[in-house]
C-alpha cells in the first residue's frame, strides 16, 4: 500500500467538509492534489475548467446556487492571478469560497520562474484568511480554519501549499506531537437576533407608517413567507435588489420589481411615494433610487452589522437573521394595512406590466432583445437555475423575465464582471444535474470565455440526468459592450460576428439561430425541448434603448408648501401615469 501524502489529507478534509467538487486548472505546482482528487473516485470530484478565472467563477457560482462553500484550485504566478476575478465576486457578494493554491519555488527567492508574492496577491481579496502550509501536521487545522473563516465571514479565503509539501508522505499524526493541531469540521454559525427593545422600536415605527415600502435583497432568502406576511399586515409594496430578484414570487400583485437603473418604473414610484422603508438583507448600491434622505423613517435588517446604514440613513438597526427577525416583528406589528396605499402600488404594478409588454413588442432590427426575454418568461421551467451575465442582458432580465418560485437566479451583482454566466451555469448544473439550467449572456461575454467553456459542456453533458443547459446569446455585435440605443456606425466598433449556434453544433451540441421576431417563441420551444445542451443565438438590435427609470417622485419632501410646485408634481404624476392624489402623499 502506497504511503498516504499531504494531498490525500487535503482530499480527506474536503470530504469532511462535505465539498462535492473542486474547480480548477491543472498545473505542475498543484499536480499532487489533482492526482489525489482523481484517485478519490469522485468524492470529491475535480472539475477542470478551460481557464482559472472561470474555475473561480464556478466556485463562486457553486456557493451562490447551493449555499455551500465553493473550492477552486490553481498554481502560482499567472494561474493564481487569474483566480482574482471570481474571488472578488465572492467577496463583494458575500459568498464563502476557499482557494487552494500550489506553489513550486525551488530557486532563489525573488528570481524563480512564475514567482509572485501570493500573500500580498491575495491579501485584499482574501483579507480574512491567507495562510501558508509549512509542515504536514499543520495542514488539517489550516484547512479547517480556512473553511470555518469562509463560512463565518461569508468571504473567500486562501491556503497556499508548496508542491513538495503536497507530495510528502505522512505517518499517522499524533495529536500530542509538537505543532500538530486537531479540529472538527463544521459550520456552527450562531443564531443572531436583535434585542427586544430594538424589535419593539422597529415595530412601532413600521406600525405608524402610512406608505410602507419593503426593499428585499439576497439576504432575505429563506424569509419569503415572513416578508409577504409583513407586507400584507402593513399594506406595503415590495421591491427587490438585482440580487434579491429570485427571493419573492414576482407574480405577487404588490411586487413592483427590481429597483435601480436596470429596474422598473413601478419600483422607482414605490420608493418615491413611501414614508416608511424596511430594508431586508440588501446592500443595493443604486442609492439614487432610494427615497430622499429625510423622506422616510427606516428600519434595516442585516446579519452583518457592518452593512447597516452604509447605503441609507437608518432609524432602527436590527442585526439578525432575516427570517427570525421578521418572525419576531410579526408578533409585534398589528394588522392595520393602508388599503389605499396598497391599491396605489398595485395600480402602478399593473401599468408597468402593460408597459413592459409594449416595450417587448416594439419593432426592432432584426429582433428586439426585450422580446427574447419576454417570450422566455412564460416558458420558464418551474424549477432549475438561471445564470445572468453582465451587460444589457441584465436590464432585460430585470424587467422582462418573471421568476416563479422554485427557480434560482444568480449574477455577478456587485463586482459586475463580464464572463460569469456560463461558469455559473456549469456550477449549477453540476450541483443539480437533474434540473434545467439557463445562461443568459451577450456576445461579448460569449467571446470572452463562453466559447471555451462550451468545451466543458460538451465534455460533461452526457453525465446529466436532465441534459438541458440552454445558453442564450444576445448577438448585437456592439463593441461598446452595453448596446442600449448607442448608434454604432464605425465598423471597427462592431464586434466580429461569430456563428455561436454553429460552434455549438460543431461541438456536438444543439444550436438554434433566430433573426425574426415571429420565430422567437418557436426558437425557445426548440431549445428547451432539445435532447442535449443548446446555444440559442438571437440576433438583436443594439439600438434598443436601455431606458433607466426616472427616480420617480423622489423630490416630494416639502414640495406641497408651494402651490406651483404641487401643480408641477401633479403634472409629473400624470406624465408617469401615477394616479396617487397629491393630498394623499403629504
Amino acid at each position: 500500500m502506497a504511503d498516504r501524502t499531504v494531498a490525500d489529507l487535503v482530499v480527506d478534509r474536503l470530504r469532511a467538509w462535505r465539498v462535492p467538487r473542486a474547480f480548477g486548472y491543472p498545473g505542475e505546482a498543484i499536480a499532487p492534489l489533482v492526482e489525489a482528487l482523481d484517485a478519490a473516485g469522485g468524492d470529491p470530484e475535480f472539475v477542470p475548467a478551460r481557464h482559472e478565472e472561470t474555475a473561480s467563477f464556478m466556485a463562486t457560482g457553486h456557493a451562490k446556487f447551493t449555499g455551500g462553500i465553493g473550492v477552486c484550485l490553481a498554481t502560482q504566478g499567472p494561474s493564481a492571478v487569474h483566480l482574482l476575478n471570481g474571488l472578488y465576486d465572492a467577496k463583494l457578494d458575500s459568498k464563502p469560497v476557499v482557494a487552494i493554491v500550489g506553489e513550486d519555488v525551488t530557486g532563489p527567492l525573488g528570481g524563480a520562474h512564475e514567482e509572485i508574492g501570493l500573500g500580498r496577491l491575495f491579501g485584499d481579496v482574501c483579507n480574512q484568511f491567507v495562510r501558508y502550509g509549512r509542515a504536514p501536521g499543520q495542514v488539517v487545522a489550516l484547512l479547517d480554519q480556512a473553511f470555518r473563516t469562509a463560512a463565518a465571514t461569508r468571504s473567500p479565503t486562501c491556503v497556499v501549499l508548496p508542491r513538495e509539501l503536497q507530495g510528502t508522505a505522512v505517518p499517522d499524526l499524533q495529536p500530542q506531537a509538537a505543532g500538530v493541531l486537531t479540529a472538527t469540521p463544521g459550520e456552527p454559525l450562531a443564531r443572531v437576533l436583535p434585542h427586544d427593545a430594538d424589535l419593539d422600536a422597529a415595530a412601532s415605527l413600521l406600525t405608524v407608517g402610512q406608505r410602507v415600502a419593503i426593499l428585499v435583497g439576497q439576504g432575505a432568502r429563506g424569509a419569503e413567507d415572513e416578508v409577504v406576511a409583513l407586507a400584507d399586515r402593513l399594506g406595503a409594496g415590495v421591491a427587490t435588489s438585482l440580487l434579491g430578484k429570485p427571493v419573492l414570487d414576482e407574480r405577487l400583485p404588490f411586487h413592483t420589481g427590481v429597483l435601480g437603473e436596470a429596474g422598473t418604473t413601478a419600483a422607482a414610484q414605490l420608493m418615491g411615494g413611501a414614508d416608511t422603508l424596511l430594508l431586508v438583507g440588501t446592500n443595493d448600491p443604486w442609492t439614487d433610487y432610494f427615497p430622499m434622505a429625510g423622506q422616510t423613517r427606516t428600519v434595516q435588517i442585516d446579519i452583518d452589522g457592518r452593512r447597516i446604514g452604509t447605503r441609507y440613513p437608518v432609524d432602527v438597526p436590527l442585526v439578525g437573521d432575516a427570517a427570525e427577525t421578521l418572525r419576531a416583528l410579526l408578533t409585534r406589528v398589528h394588522d392595520q394595512p393602508n388599503r389605499q396605499w396598497r391599491a396605489t402600488v398595485e395600480g402602478s404594478v399593473d401599468r408597468w406590466r402593460q408597459e413592459s409588454i409594449a416595450r417587448a413588442g416594439a419593432p426592432a432590427q432584426p429582433v428586439n432583445p426585450q422580446l427574447v426575454l419576454h417570450e422566455l418568461s412564460h416558458r420558464l421551467p418551474r424549477r432549475g437555475a438561471i445564470a445572468v451575465d453582465v451587460g444589457s442582458v441584465i436590464y432585460w432580465y430585470a424587467r422582462h423575465l418573471e421568476l416563479p418560485p422554485g427557480v434560482n437566479a444568480q449574477l455577478c451583482g456587485t463586482l459586475g464582471s463580464m464572463g460569469c454566466a456560463l461558469p455559473y451555469a456549469l456550477a449549477a448544473k453540476f450541483a443539480h444535474p437533474d434540473q434545467p439550467v439557463l445562461a443568459l449572456l451577450g456576445d461579448g461575454a460569449m467571446q470572452l470565455n463562453g466559447l471555451a467553456e462550451l468545451i466543458t459542456v460538451a465534455q460533461r453533458w452526457h453525465e446529466w440526468a436532465d441534459p438541458r443547459l440552454v445558453v442564450l446569446v444576445l448577438n448585437n455585435r456592439d463593441q461598446s459592450g452595453m448596446g442600449g440605443g448607442r448608434q454604432v456606425t464605425d465598423p471597427t466598433h462592431r464586434r466580429p460576428d461569430v456563428p455561436y449556434a454553429g460552434w455549438a453544433r460543431l461541438l456536438g451540441l444543439h444550436g438554434v439561430r433566430v433573426d425574426r421576431p415571429d420565430l422567437v417563441g418557436a426558437a425557445w420551444d426548440e431549445a428547451l425541448a432539445a435532447d442535449r445542451p443548446c446555444v440559442l443565438e438571437a440576433v438583436v438590435d443594439p439600438e434598443v434603448p436601455l431606458r433607466p427609470p426616472e427616480p420617480a417622485l423622489a423630490d416630494l419632501r416639502g414640495v406641497f408648501a408651494d402651490g406651483d410646485a404641487a401643480r408641477r408634481v401633479r403634472e409629473r404624476m400624470l406624465a408617469t401615469r401615477m394616479t396617487v392624489e397629491a393630498e394623499d402623499l403629504v
